[in-house]
């Protein structure tokens, strides 16, 4: 990951395979864990943020 990304990963009860948010979610590499239906409005959050710069 570089300075200033921001990720999500879909959430296990939403997911049909959960291998790859599992893995995103193990290495803390999703600042958030969402429903499918809800990533759409965490995306648009996320990108109305400012970014945090190391």
């Amino acid at each position: 990951m570089q300075s200033g990304e921001k990720h999500i990963a879909q959430d296990e009860a939403s997911c049909v395979v959960f291998g790859m948010p599992k893995e995103a979610i193990a290495l803390g590499a999703a600042e958030e864990i969402l429903p499918l239906n809800q990533i759409p409005a965490g995306a648009l959050r996320m990108a109305a943020s400012p970014l945090q710069r190391a």
